[in-house]
């Protein structure tokens, strides 16, 4: 039978073809703005709660995808579409770059597409179901994880850091670290899209959000909470905002300015923003001294950070972003050179190569330097001892495990957002600082030159009211100190490696099945008709 070409036959396949490009393009747009919906867990807005629903559609989605390469590609979009929503405040630095490293970074998000659909696709049986709850939030962790090399820009917008103001997320970061959170969230998410899509996996769900429930409520009874061994005032000063030319020495000058308020307030430490100092200290003795009569007033060592050229870092000649401690007799020796940099803020990866964008965005007209290891500072008195980061650095959960191992008992971030004032990003960088009280059992303190500046006691708990973006001022707060190793501080990133074996035992059994499966049997010969021989087919 012919089918004839053209015409009304013409006209249906033509309309279905549109239809299902229609389809799919609807759903890549689904998948883009879906994608978008947990930056509202973060701050500024902050919605905490919404980050245990906020990935629901997106994963719905996914589920109902024909193919698995489609749900690759659906995926593909919605990492996209969350990377530009929560770092959306670097659209004025990075202009259309941004657009281009978001779609680089969402390619990590193919991959865990096709396990969404390939876990929670059609009915999933009680066992796959199961599986799933612990498979699916693996593999987001996985994506955390890769995401967290300082080189790919570091651990920002990491799921579980939503969390940084519920005190019974930030127990359980003290047992797991950001990592545990994010599974938790990831798992609640999971639940939730079995108990609304599929109807016979609803008891398993139902277990799981039990066993979560369990985890958490354990986590607060039984994880180990930071001793009190005493209190220490520590004051913050933050210029606020200061442009134009000879900005650095007026930064300064004001620096001065709010320190001396401090006279009689009797602070132990006075800590200084990111780039407070525009000059290396050996080469301007005028400022150093000027530091030197600062804590001679105030009656407190000063934390300054230096960033400039400078020949005494701990490398070669170069600008280094540097903490300096400086007491009533100068520089005390004691020195952090940061470590881990901001790419194209701080340098430009592969210069040769990329350094165009330097022409189209605020990157970084020459590289800073790095430092070669952390450091523990003492007070020139000897007594409490402290752990210095810098800017970006405070969203390395194993930095401050690090410092806190090496006997710190404060962590001090100080850092600089003023690129970014009237964005999301001052509350952002302030809320990880809660999340490191938490997991390494010691108060933070993170100073900043234009806001948010805050600090928290060792469970993550909040110290005094912070400093917000439209403030300038000198603030003191009394801080207590903590005895007591954290979970966390323990064993370290747990959950990443448990999330790793896990994966690695599905795709074992997937292996096995694999291998198991009978090889198909040899084709037989095409069934004939009654007037169809091989020497007389039928045509």
């Amino acid at each position: 039978m012919r089918i004839p070409v053209g015409g009304r036959a013409h006209m249906t396949r033509h309309d279905g073809h549109e239809h299902l490009l229609g389809s799919r393009r609807a759903r890549g747009a689904a998948a883009l703005v879906a994608g978008a919906l947990p930056a509202l867990a973060f701050p500024e807005p902050s919605l905490w709660w919404f980050a245990y629903v906020a990935l629901v559609p997106w994963m719905l989605l996914l589920r109902t995808a024909p193919t698995l390469r489609r749900a690759a590609v659906e995926g593909w979009l919605g990492g996209a579409g969350f990377m530009i929503a929560v770092h959306h405040w670097l659209l004025p630095s990075l202009h259309v770059f941004l657009l281009v490293l978001a779609a680089l970074f969402g390619l990590l998000w193919a991959l865990w597409g096709a396990l969404v659909r390939r876990m929670l696709g059609g009915r999933p049986q009680a066992a796959r179901a199961a599986a799933a709850v612990g498979v699916v939030p693996a593999g987001w962790l996985m994506i955390e994880l890769v995401r967290s090399w300082e080189g790919l820009g570091g651990p920002w917008g990491l799921l579980g850091a939503s969390q940084w103001q519920v005190s019974p997320a930030l127990r359980l970061a003290s047992v797991g670290g950001v990592w545990l959170v994010s599974l938790l969230v990831l798992a609640v998410n999971t639940v939730a899209v079995l108990l609304l899509s599929v109807e016979s996996a609803r008891t398993p769900a139902v277990a799981w959000a039990v066993l979560c429930a369990t985890a958490v409520a354990s986590a607060w009874v039984w994880a180990p909470v930071p001793r009190e061994s005493g209190r220490v005032r520590i004051a913050v000063v933050q210029p606020g905002v200061v442009d134009g030319m000879l900005s650095a020495e007026r930064r300064f000058v004001r620096g001065e300015e709010l320190t001396r308020e401090l006279a009689g307030s009797e602070p132990d430490l006075v800590v200084w923003g990111e780039s407070s100092v525009g000059a290396d200290l050996g080469r301007r003795p005028d400022l150093a001294e000027r530091l030197a009569a600062l804590s001679r007033e105030v009656g407190a060592p000063v934390l300054v950070n230096v960033d400039a050229r400078s020949d005494g870092a701990s490398g070669p000649a170069g600008i280094y972003k540097s903490s300096v401690l400086v007491g009533p007799e100068g520089p005390t020796g004691d020195r952090y050179d940061k470590m881990r940099l901001v790419p194209f803020g701080e340098y430009v990866p592969a210069r040769s190569v990329l350094g165009w964008v330097t022409s189209v965005g605020k990157a970084a007209g020459e590289d800073r330097l790095r430092g070669t290891a952390p450091v523990v500072m003492s007070l020139p008195d000897g007594g409490m001892r402290l752990g210095p980061l810098v800017c970006f650095e405070s969203a390395f959960p194993d930095m401050s495990r690090r410092l806190t191992r090496d006997g710190a008992q404060l962590l001090v971030a100080q850092s600089a957002t003023s690129s970014f004032q009237g964005s999301w990003a001052p509350e952002q960088h302030a809320s990880l600082a809660a999340l490191r009280a938490a997991e390494s059992g010691r108060p933070m303190v993170h100073a900043t030159l234009t806001g948010v500046s805050a600090v928290y006691a060792a469970g993550g708990g909040p110290v005094g009211a912070p400093l917000p973006t439209d403030t300038g001022a000198a603030a003191v707060y009394d801080v207590p100190l903590a005895t007591g190793t954290t979970l966390y501080v323990r064993y370290g990133d747990w959950p990443v490696y448990g999330s790793l074996a896990l994966l690695a035992a599905l795709g074992a059994a997937g292996g096995v099945r694999a291998l198991r499966r009978p090889a198909p049997g040899p084709a037989e010969p095409p069934a004939r008709t009654a007037h169809e021989s091989s020497a007389r087919p039928v045509r």
